[in-house]
């Protein structure tokens, strides 16, 4: 047999081979349990373009078709995906256990999980609201254009203008998914419709030119050099083109439909109004806390814990000099209108407070190896919010990096009311948003390269939200709340938490009116009236969310307890920390199992 005829026959082999294993992996139950794994992340991510954009895995492949579509939002992509999840169930739970290792039967369980988690709510699968103040379609998609698209060279501006044209396709699907939960009546409170109004209309109001996907693309543009003027030009009127022929028609389309919603809601804030609404309710608390607390539990240990903290709050108050007779709301509101607290209400303002929590990020940093090891190589950055969504946008939020390493993690902070922005408060906003917090939680879980693709991505509520109030807490008794104040404000923190749960279950499960959940917030935290209207409209929008910060950082904090007390001198706060941040985002009932098998590992050793 001659060499060549030997090679030729082998390669034929091995095209045989692959095409078995691609169809099997493909289309039917794979041979391997990690690649079933791999192939239902594979599925989701590659029937999403503009996550693929977000997380920039291909590009460094030349792959980059995806970057000039949008995701499919239509009605039939949604019965196609139900459909794939229970199929994908019914194949996870064919492998059986025996045949498994103990770290595949922990992916199993988990996987299972989540895949439950929506095909056993299949009944309120419409019950959220596509357009909202917070994270509607007409912020989200302007905001992924400017924040998430990638412009590197003319391909990338190309691209761009190819996703601007084919949003006519989207919203299209958007009005699809809008009419269907109209004729269900699950429709938005008149209030949420009536800030959504004023959004839309200030996104188109200064003309193509000032709107901020035009702007946005041309900063980006003049900073390259490998596009040549001319094609800088060409795609400037491209763009200007899309947004006066689609993207300004679409926002005048929604205004139009939001002004006909109106006609039909009410000023009702809670979920409650839905039919089935508490059933309803009853499973996003589930979701966001992975607990099977119910509303009036986690709404009484809302006020056992805002007692607690306020009592601690009250001591710090009485060091500062405060008459702690006065009643809490009057004495905490004394002490946020002392104007050494905050900056001026200008440009400069607010450009010194970006550099501040820079600073103060990278303090913490430099200083925590005797409680930390891991510590993730993604960079993080102070951003402001951007202006066209900041009046509804929270006080602060984070965004992943890309897993290419071309973008770091950010921190967005909201600067539209200076008010909303003591300088008591920042150190705890920073170590929440950054640094413990949700930077290096969510940039260690993508970094890990142990764990299968799908435990990369996950974000369980209760877990993500849980560990970034745990940070918080973690740096105060570390030391970095350095005076009084700072103190004050941590525990400020912590009590805003505690008085979500309170409002969320109050709004949602008890029929709080807007206006009740308003009072009862700034009479607790403080908190500057603006900043708890967008706080209180979040939690009309997205019903139970607010409930897993308090209870997540509750139970990590009992488990920590757990570990140290049993194991005694042998425990190390650095394991603890170990374990929960390599475990990753799970429910935490699944979490506790991991903390319990530690213990008996090394109580055994």
């Amino acid at each position: 047999m001659s060499i060549k005829k030997g090679v030729s026959g082998l390669l034929a082999v091995l095209i045989i081979i692959a095409g078995v294993w691609t169809v099997n992996f493909l289309w039917f139950k794979p041979f391997s349990f990690e690649s079933f794994l791999f192939r239902v992340t594979a599925e989701r991510g590659l029937d999403s373009p503009q996550t693929l954009s977000n997380l920039r895995i291909l590009e460094g492949y030349g792959i980059t078709g995806h970057n000039g579509e949008l995701d499919d939002m239509s009605l039939a992509h949604d019965a196609k995906v139900m459909k794939q999840a229970k199929e994908n169930l019914a194949t996870l739970m064919s492998y059986d256990d025996a045949s498994l290792t103990p770290d595949e039967r922990f992916n199993k369980r988990l996987m299972a999980y989540n895949l439950h988690e929506k095909i056993d709510n299949e009944k309120f699968e419409y019950y959220d609201y596509p357009l909202t103040q917070l994270y509607g379609w007409q912020n989200e998609f302007p905001s992924f254009m400017t924040g998430t698209h990638a412009i590197t060279d003319l391909k990338d501006a190309d691209y761009y203008v190819e996703r601007l044209k084919k949003a006519r396709i989207q919203a299209d699907q958007l009005m699809e998914q809008l009419k269907k939960r109209e004729k269900m009546g699950i429709i938005p409170p008149t209030f949420i419709l009536e800030k959504v109004k004023k959004q839309m209309t200030g996104f188109i109001a200064g003309g193509v030119e000032k709107n901020a996907l035009y702007v946005s693309l041309k900063a980006k543009l003049d900073k390259l050099n490998n596009v040549s003027a001319d094609d800088k030009a060409r795609v400037l009127a491209d763009t200007k083109d899309a947004i006066q022929t689609v993207i300004f028609p679409i926002w005048h389309e929604l205004i139009g439909y939001v002004d006909t919603l109106k006609a039909k809601s009410t000023n009702d804030a809670g979920v409650w109004k839905f039919p089935d609404g508490a059933a309803y309710y009853q499973t996003q608390l589930k979701k966001y806390t992975t607990t099977n607390m119910t509303a009036a539990e986690i709404h009484a240990l809302g006020l056992s814990e805002v007692a607690r903290i306020e009592k601690q709050m009250l001591s710090l108050f009485e060091a500062e000099g405060y008459d702690i007779t006065k009643p809490f709301s009057e004495l905490i509101n004394e002490f946020a209108a002392d104007p050494k607290y905050y900056y001026p209400d200008t440009d400069a303002g607010r450009a010194q407070i970006l550099k501040d929590y820079t600073a103060i990020i990278k303090e913490i940093d430099a200083g925590m190896a005797h409680e930390f090891r891991l510590k993730p190589k993604a960079k993080v950055e102070v951003m402001r919010v951007p202006t066209f969504i900041e009046q509804g946008a929270p006080g602060g939020y984070y965004e992943q990096p890309a897993m290419d390493g071309s973008r770091p993690g950010r921190f967005f902070a909201n600067l539209y009311d200076i008010k909303a922005t003591p300088k008591y408060g920042m150190r705890t906003l920073a170590y929440h948003e950054a640094i413990p917090g949700h930077h290096y939680q969510i940039a260690l879980q993508m970094e890990q390269k142990d764990k299968p693709l799908f435990r990369k991505f996950l974000g369980y509520g209760a877990f993500v939200e849980g560990w970034a109030l745990y940070a918080e807490h973690e740096a105060l008794e570390m030391g970095f709340e350095k005076t009084n104040s700072d103190k004050i404000g941590a525990l400020q923190s912590e009590l805003f938490r505690a008085v979500r749960l309170v409002v969320d279950t109050g709004i949602h499960a008890d029929k709080w009116t807007r206006e009740q959940a308003i009072d009862y917030m700034i009479a607790n935290t403080g908190m500057a009236r603006s900043d708890v209207v967008s706080e209180i409209e979040r939690y009309i929008v997205w019903p139970g969310q607010a409930c897993g910060y308090k209870i997540g950082e509750l139970t990590l904090l009992r488990l920590r307890e757990k570990m140290h007390k049993a194991l005694g001198d042998k425990f190390d706060i650095r394991d603890f920390h170990d374990l929960v941040l390599k475990t990753g985002p799970v429910p935490l009932t699944l979490l506790e199992e991991k903390v319990d098998a530690f213990i008996k590992a090394h109580k055994a050793a």
